[in-house]
């Protein structure tokens, strides 16, 4: 049997969730896979019916925080994943095995959040480019998506109950995401240091910047070693000097 995902090191985030009822849903997931760490983006308390459906489960509600943005809400995590059950073209996405095999990969300090957003509407494009992995869960062709209470109890059991063996864990901890998104805004202000920005492509330059390191998943080496390298760029190539000959060659 392979050993299994600590819960203690995920957070479920719940983004403009509309139903009370599928928070409690997720509550009772969470607690079904012993998570605790519940985040809500959007919401300032939660109502009634959300206790009425979390079912044993009333901890994870009493604990849950509240978030104006969902960059707040991960700022202090190292990994973060969102889903979305349409498929785009416009950016990377792995399957919950995959993604919950890539989230093995890292150190057990590494803190990962599952980001789900709204049931009708999802993620917006620019709270999915907050992501450092884009996943979706299979399902029949014809279902639009899975209820957001079953969704996270699915991808739960993904990560803590794995059905294969995991792969070994990296020895380097990961940037928080607050720390990736600001080392993302360092590259970009040396790429326009560079004139390789301008007004007619910022917007766009930005996004991909932001999409390219969040999918790296930065660790503290992987960004000083890069911001180096573009320090160097900046400097200009060095003037060579002519090398000396050796005694022997001279004479």
């Amino acid at each position: 049997m392979s050993a299994k995902t600590d819960p203690a090191r995920l957070a479920v985030v719940l983004v403009r969730p509309d139903s009370p009822e599928n928070i409690g849903l997720a509550a009772r997931g969470m607690a079904n896979a012993g998570v605790a760490d519940l985040r809500l983006v959007g919401l300032d308390r939660l109502e009634a019916p959300a206790w009425r459906t979390a079912i044993h489960a009333e901890s994870v509600l009493e604990s849950a925080r509240h978030f104006p943005s969902l960059e707040e809400a991960v700022a202090d995590l190292s990994l973060v994943l969102g889903s979305t059950a349409r498929v785009r073209h416009d950016f990377p996405l792995v399957s919950l095995t995959d993604a919950a095999a890539r989230a093995a990969e890292y150190p057990a300090e590494a803190r990962v959040g599952l980001v789900f957003g709204n049931e009708r509407t999802g993620l917006t494009q620019a709270e999915l480019g907050l992501a450092n992995i884009r996943f979706h869960i299979p399902q029949a062709g014809r279902q639009p998506s899975y209820n957001l209470g079953v969704a996270v109890t699915l991808a739960l059991h993904a990560f803590v109950f794995p059905p294969g063996p995991l792969p070994a864990p990296r020895r380097e901890l990961l940037l928080t995401h607050a720390e990736q998104a600001e080392a993302g805004r360092r590259f970009r202000d040396m790429l326009d240091s560079f004139g390789f920005m301008r007004d007619t492509n910022r917007a766009f330059i930005t996004e991909r910047m932001q999409d390219i390191f969040f999918r790296m998943a930065l660790t503290a080496k992987d960004r000083d070693i890069i911001l180096a390298m573009f320090r160097k760029a900046l400097e200009g190539p060095r003037e060579r000097r002519p090398r000396k000959k050796p005694e022997k060659e001279r004479s």
